[in-house]
């Protein structure tokens, strides 16, 4: 009986391990803007839709960059392409400065915009990379793996969101101040949310001009702090080997490459989901703060609910990595989904403090989504892979798109978060059907690959 294959070579551990920080480092960019959504609509005084756009802004460089950053790594190498996306990360997050300089938030979603730009080359190139060291058949193992150490850099990102943000903002102070102030017989279906934007709209022109200006350089310097770090990792990358598999087509392919792809069902549901997975995550992500503050829990102190969420996500993805080696990809999928699409109704149907613990519970089950998409995908895909990882990551725009139209809902009583009820809850609550219907077309997707490998199967057998 043969050994089973190693899930990380020996002569690949270093690489392993420094391209895996890359999967924390995004995780961190991702985690410090979701409470961003709230801050900057509070402190620039924008409604749900509008402070939405952080999320377009962020999501959508994936869109943009994700495919040119696969032509990049086929011609030159997974290397180059991740010193570029570095590049390009840390000059996204410098731009916060003159940013916050010009008070436009106009100019901090252009930085949003650059610093997705470089994501989408490290993860265009670092899942793919991750999937090359060592065996096809540990290929979806070892992501899962790596993907585990992004909810590390996520949690990382929230605390320094919560400690260097959140918690110094002058516009959050008003509101806690407001609140505090009410006879407790008065506070009854008061928050400090609204109390601190009716507070800072009643403030005259110069004192609501020095709150906004300290309040976008609070948002500003952990930014800048990133870019600096960043530079320092672009560095660390320039000075390490990196051993790449030898390649023997002289030309791109990209045409033959896209025409193998698209022909695969597998692949092309493969990239459906992961849009609509993304949209669910960014979605239960964002606005579990506004669905915290709809029942009277101020945005620093909901800051505690997101980060029970990723550990619970962290601790999912190490359950899942483990559970993939008694199930199939699609067949864990599909439990994993049916999981999320039940905690997400209770969501929406469930008030108070219950319905907010069954959001934070839907992270273990979104854990293993991205990484098993990814690798049942391209799973067998050779060379085709880094376009095929393309497509996966331009996907990502789901998370762009599905937060907008959240938002949306959110504003259809007014700006508020429980100015209307709609089917007999409140609007923030309703909100979550969005992501509902995420998770059911995951589950439908890892349903068809269950089927079709279990078929697979039987006839091999026969």
């Amino acid at each position: 009986m043969a050994e089973p294959s190693a899930l990380v070579p020996k002569q690949y551990l270093i690489p392993f391990i420094i391209v895996t920080s890359l999967f924390a480092l995004w995780g961190f960019a991702n985690d410090i803007t979701n409470p961003m959504v709230s801050a900057f609509k509070k402190v620039l005084e924008l409604d749900n839709t509008k402070a939405s756009y952080v999320q377009f802004a962020f999501y959508i460089g994936y869109f943009c960059m994700a495919l040119p950053a696969a032509i990049f790594a086929k011609k030159y190498s997974y290397k180059k392409s991740i010193i570029i996306g570095l590049a390009l990360y840390a000059v996204g997050a410098l731009l916060f400065y003159p940013a916050a300089s010009a008070e436009s938030f106009g100019f901090f979603l252009l930085s949003y915009f650059v610093i997705t730009c470089g994501l989408a080359f490290l993860e265009t190139t670092a899942s793919p990379y991750i999937m090359t060291l060592g065996s096809e058949e540990t290929a979806t193992q070892r992501l899962n793996l790596a993907q585990a150490f992004n909810p590390i850099g996520a949690l990382g990102g929230l605390l320094v969101a919560q400690q260097f943000i959140l918690a110094k903002l002058r516009v959050e102070d008003l509101g806690r101040t407001a609140y505090d102030a009410l006879p407790a017989g008065e506070r009854l279906g008061q928050t400090a949310a609204d109390l601190g934007a009716k507070a800072y709209a009643a403030l005259d022109a110069t004192e609501k001009a020095g709150i906004r200006t300290d309040d976008l350089a609070t948002i500003r310097n952990p930014y800048v702090i990133l870019g600096i770090a960043v530079i320092g990792m672009l560095i660390l990358f320039l000075v390490t080997n990196m051993p790449e598999k030898e390649e023997h087509d002289d030309g791109l392919g990209i045409g033959a490459a896209l025409g193998r792809l698209w022909s695969q069902s597998r692949f092309v549901g493969g990239v459906i989901a992961q849009a609509f997975y993304v949209g669910a995550q960014i979605m239960c992500w964002t606005y579990v703060y506004q669905l915290a503050e709809s029942i009277g829990i101020a945005n620093a102190d909901a800051v505690y609910y997101a980060v029970a969420a990723l550990v619970i996500f962290l601790v999912g993805r190490w359950i899942g990595t483990f559970l993939l080696r008694y199930f199939t990809g699609g067949r864990l999928l599909f439990l994993f989904a049916v999981g999320a699409g039940v905690l997400t109704l209770c969501t929406i149907f469930i008030q108070g403090i219950t319905g907010l613990y069954c959001l934070v519970g839907v992270s273990l089950f979104m854990s293993i989504m991205f990484p098993t998409i990814y690798g049942i995908a391209l799973e067998g895909q050779g060379e085709d892979a880094k376009f095929g990882a393309a497509f996966l990551v331009m996907a990502i725009v789901g998370g762009a798109l599905m937060p907008v139209m959240q938002g949306k809902i959110l504003d259809v009583g007014g700006g508020g978060y429980t100015d209307t009820l709609i089917m007999g809850v409140p609007e923030v609550n309703f909100s979550f059907i969005l992501p509902f219907c995420c998770f059911v077309i995951v589950a439908i997707y890892g349903l068809s690959v269950a089927r079709y490998r279990a078929g697979s199967s039987s006839n091999a057998l026969n």
